[in-house]
């Protein structure tokens, strides 16, 4: 027994400890393979992002309206996209935040005259391949046949997260599309600015329906998070970044407050107020949030470098850095250039075209001070079109002029911006003076002094510009009227500066009579707050208001007014002015100076 014992247990030892050995060889290699794997298995990868905004029909490197070259547009960016291209290859992923088919001519010749062949818009972004693009306001106020072929022209998804066909509930473009690169998974969600019916004749958004934005954001995030589990989350908002109200339901600027209220966006592009912007907000989950604006006419791009580790296939390290980027030293594409030459070439003969002559130069600059050529001539236009009593009209340029002579097609962009329908209201006397009452008194100071600002004022300063002035409110909601002969009396608060003294005609004015007053679609709909909060008119009551509406865009019968007449020869109407006239005379000098930087 003792020797066989003394037999076994060396055997047993060498067993043991062979195994024991395989073991730690095994455990070894497989360690080793493990370790081989892990490094195999974590990457960085790099997204580049540009985005556009409120390109509005610049598309080459030519203004059509002041007849000259300029910088920006989308000749311009191309030469920048093509050149970070050749770095990041397909990791580069281009989007275009709205408002890119109104503005230059260029748009609205493709929108309006030639209906047949595909989009020029869309056959240019085509051909830079965006990604991704999402409808503003501006977009839509082409009408519905308009923004619906050119998003079918498009080969890419044109989104609108919050916009519905109001009777059935189903979206009307595709809230948000994925995107992937190099295994990582890319959402981006589009939105538009709600505040649509409060600019926009219903029948250029017939049976659609714009929701609140942090409203759809927080409902399609939730979508996108459980559903799609993305690793890079974008908002593209065609809305600017200071919230207000408008119409009493409409929340207009909102995307700073779905930036920081809605958590899940890595990057919000924001457009729509014109404004510049790149900043880092923390959201309410104290989550860093890229949020940037290019502003417009695409000088400077929107450009975001995302870089992301990933290991196992998860993103562990994510880094977002922006910065606004100048066009002007990429230069113009020939290839771009050479591609769309002849549509270029068809578009500048199209708008140089000779419709009439002018007699005088008009300007806006002096309408800010007074009754000029340059409004009353709308006024006239609207008038003799509508056959209404009075007339509302605002200079739609903060500084435009057209020389005397001929005028061609061109120039009616410079002297009417906006594709806007010419409404007929029913308004009272009554109406009529709250309505102006509310445009003065964001037009005009309280002057309590002869050395006392007219107008009422900003100021800024402007690196080798010195300093200048501008306006606190937007000067296209400074309606002046015609049809009526009235003062307005700068030495009032607000509320108190309008008198109406009678009719053009000399006729009696009445603040109980109910007149027809003629004025553009954006002020009909509500626009700048002067029927609601001036004349007191609830928004909902203001579509039955309006007795007419014409069927094209003022522009059009304002050039069709034209060719009748042959020459024109404006003349301020003088159917109104600022009193007391002794301190206006100066401090209108003084204001034109600190405006213009000229007597």
């Amino acid at each position: 027994m003792a020797e066989s014992f003394i037999f076994v247990v060396p055997f047993l030892k060498t067993q043991r400890k062979y195994r024991v050995m395989k073991r730690i060889l095994f455990l070894g290699v497989w360690m080793l393979l493990l370790a081989g794997a892990v490094v195999a298995q974590t990457r960085e990868v790099t997204l580049k992002f540009v985005e556009t905004s409120d390109i509005h029909g610049n598309y080459f490197p030519y203004n059509f309206i002041q007849k000259r070259e300029w910088g920006g547009s989308l000749a311009r960016v191309y030469s920048l996209v093509e050149k970070e291209r050749e770095r990041y290859g397909d990791n580069l992923i281009l989007i275009d935040n709205g408002d890119i088919l109104q503005g230059q001519p260029t748009a609205y010749y493709y929108n309006f005259i030639d209906t047949v062949s595909p989009h020029l818009c869309a056959e240019i972004l085509n051909y830079m391949r965006y990604d991704a693009a999402v409808l503003g306001n501006h977009d839509i106020e082409t009408g519905l046949s308009v923004y619906k072929r050119w998003m079918g022209d498009c080969n890419f998804p044109v989104l609108g997260a919050n916009i519905s066909y109001r009777d059935i509930g189903e979206n009307f473009a595709l809230p948000y599309i994925i995107l992937e690169r190099e295994g990582v998974k890319i959402a981006i969600l589009g939105m538009i600015t709600p505040a649509i019916p409060v600019w926009l004749s219903e029948n250029l958004w017939q049976g659609l329906y714009f929701e609140d934005m942090e409203k759809a954001a927080a409902k399609w995030m939730e979508v996108i998070r459980e559903k799609e589990q993305p690793d890079v989350v974008v908002g593209s908002f065609h809305a600017g970044v200071e919230p207000v109200v408008l119409g009493g339901h409409y929340r207009d600027n909102a995307s700073l407050e779905v930036a920081t209220r809605v958590p899940g966006f890595d990057i919000v592009m924001t457009g729509h107020d014109h404004r510049r912007l790149c900043e880092k907000i923390v959201n309410v989950r104290g989550d860093s949030v890229l949020v940037i604006n290019p502003a417009n006419n695409g000088v400077v791009v929107g450009d975001i470098e995302v870089k992301l580790t990933l290991t196992d296939g998860r993103v562990t390290a994510k880094s977002v850095e922006g910065k606004l980027t100048p066009v002007a030293d990429y230069g113009v594409s020939e290839a771009f250039m050479e591609r769309f030459g002849r549509e270029y070439a068809t578009v500048k003969e199209f708008f140089s075209r000779k419709i009439g002559s002018f007699t005088e130069t008009v300007t806006t600059r002096p309408a800010y001070f007074g009754p000029s050529a340059f409004i009353d001539f709308i006024h006239t236009i609207q008038l003799d079109l509508s056959g209404a009593d009075i007339s509302f009209a605002a200079p739609l340029s903060f500084n435009a002029t057209i020389e005397k002579g001929d005028i061609t097609v061109s120039d009616m962009f410079n002297l009417y911006r906006y594709e806007n329908m010419l409404y007929v209201m029913n308004l009272s006397g009554r109406e009529v003076r709250g309505f102006l009452e509310e445009s003065y008194a964001n037009w005009t100071n309280r002057m309590r002094s002869e050395g006392d600002h007219i107008l009422l004022l900003k100021e800024r300063r402007e690196e080798g510009d010195g300093e200048r002035a501008t306006f606190r409110y937007p000067s296209y909601n400074f309606d002046s009227a015609a049809g009526i002969i009235y003062t307005v009396d700068v030495t009032k608060p607000a509320g108190e500066k309008i008198t109406i003294l009678s009719m053009a005609d000399g006729s009696p004015f009445s603040p109980d009579r109910v007149y027809k007053v003629a004025l553009n679609s954006y002020r009909g709909n509500g626009g700048g707050d002067l029927l609601t909060k001036g004349a007191g008119i609830p928004q909902e009551e203001l579509t039955s208001r309006i007795v007419y509406s014409s069927d094209k865009d003022l522009r059009y019968y304002m050039m069709s007014y034209i060719e009748e007449k042959g020459t024109l020869d404006p003349q301020p109407l003088n159917q109104w002015k600022f009193i007391p006239e002794e301190w206006v005379e100066k401090a209108s000098r003084r204001d034109y100076i600190y405006l213009f930087g000229e007597e």
